[in-house]
């Protein structure tokens, strides 16, 4: 795994699953990381071979319910997000995923109260030794690399000592969010300009390590990823909102969005993806052009199965193509 000079799609809950993963990198992206699963939850899953899409799924014990899913052909880019705060237990965790991906990432980021609340995410910040620990026995005992994703602290000086007691764990690469896990200047700016102060301050940490340094600022446009190198020398650049809206943001042109929507659908009904995240996922895409009140919008709303989807985007032969060579038997979109 090569941290420099990637372009990177962000850890997004519900969104980074296989198909989204596999359609950024059709498109250009060279590591992706999938959304943060917390290790709570994978110590309650088994590791399956799904022979009839040839994937491998980590499956709660006694259910159908799929956590995660990956397969050979992102082998080499995929990265694990998991969410922790306990060494013993991330070790434990990141041991039932680890032949199977390329890397493991700790989400020390996460503002959201589901996380902080559990010690992990963001809550992390204030605790460089847990920090320590649960990097060093990660990197001590797995065999692929290690690296954490970070926000900037409320200090310059605390966010370089806080990286730099990272790098010495050993880690591979530090991903550096250009948001402050505190918002002290909420009040006097825009939540845009937030982010654009918060990216330049990453330019210190960059300074400061010789790993690589991932800068994950707001990447609207392909020339993005070059302007975010320039003003904080980072190694690569890593987006989240700007890949949602078009996915090809990682090729030097772009696809028409409603080209990559459909890729995307295709995708989600080759890797039999949940419903319920697929339509999550379309839906944050149709809101930043237009609106979910319109029929589009409606429809997928509405969907209640893959083949309803399929519907939608005119994708009814591809459907039927790929579940009757899956199960042998005509399987219409209608089904």
């Amino acid at each position: 795994m090569e941290y420099r000079n990637k372009l990177v799609l962000a850890p997004m809950v519900r969104v980074g699953t296989l198909p989204f993963r596999l359609l950024a990198a059709q498109y250009g992206a060279d590591i992706t990381y999938g959304e943060e699963i917390i290790d709570h939850k994978l110590l309650k899953c088994d590791r399956r071979i799904n022979d009839v899409i040839g994937t491998t799924d980590i499956v709660e014990k006694g259910t159908k319910i799929v956590v995660f899913r990956t397969c050979e052909q992102e082998r080499n880019q995929v990265v694990f997000q998991m969410g922790t705060s306990d060494a013993v237990r991330a070790l434990k965790a990141a041991e039932l995923v680890c032949k199977d991906v390329a890397a493991i990432d700790v989400n020390m980021g996460c503002p959201k109260a589901f996380s902080i609340s559990g010690g992990m995410g963001a809550a992390l910040l204030t605790k460089p030794d847990l920090i320590h620990d649960i990097l060093t026995m990660l990197k001590r005992n797995l065999c692929i690399p290690v690296t954490c994703k970070i926000r900037l602290l409320n200090s310059t000086q605390d966010t370089v000592e806080l990286a730099r007691r990272i790098e010495k764990t050993g880690v591979s690469a530090l991903a550096v969010h250009g948001r402050c896990c505190i918002f002290l200047l909420e009040k006097l700016q825009t939540d845009q300009e937030i982010l654009q102060i918060g990216v330049k301050l990453i330019a210190h940490v960059v300074d400061a390590l010789s790993i690589p340094v991932i800068a994950n600022g707001d990447v609207f446009e392909y020339q993005d990823f070059q302007n975010i190198r320039d003003v904080t020398g980072a190694s690569s650049v890593m987006v989240a909102r700007g890949a949602i809206w078009n996915a090809s943001i990682f090729s030097h042109e772009e696809t028409p969005f409603e080209q990559v929507k459909r890729e995307y659908v295709r995708k989600s009904i080759l890797w039999d993806h949940d419903i319920k995240s697929t339509k999550y996922t379309l839906k944050e895409m149709i809101m930043h052009y237009t609106s979910l009140e319109l029929p589009e919008g409606k429809a997928v709303t509405k969907s209640e199965s893959l083949a309803d989807i399929a519907r939608v985007y005119g994708e009814e032969k591809y459907y039927e193509s790929v579940n009757t060579k899956r199960y042998g038997v005509t399987f219409g979109a209608g089904n």
